[in-house]
């Protein structure tokens, strides 16, 4: 079974940026604590930030792990 497909898109003008997993998406994050909690609703579960920010799965659009602002 192949690893899910995780994109982050870029920050919207009023913060956060949309996840999406494998064609659903979670939800608005706005910061790497949010995403990783909805990566564990999505059951990809023992990451934690430090993890999720180098995690080579996710396409960040827009910016890398460290942006969250437009």
């Amino acid at each position: 079974m192949a690893p899910p497909r995780v994109i982050v898109y870029p920050p919207t003008e009023t913060g956060g940026r949309r996840v999406r997993v494998d064609g659903t998406i979670l939800g608005m994050a706005f910061s790497l604590h949010d995403l990783t909690v909805f990566l564990e609703r999505a059951g990809l579960e023992g990451y934690d930030e430090l993890d999720v920010a180098g995690w080579d799965r996710i396409e960040w659009r827009g910016g890398g792990p460290d942006v969250w602002t437009h």
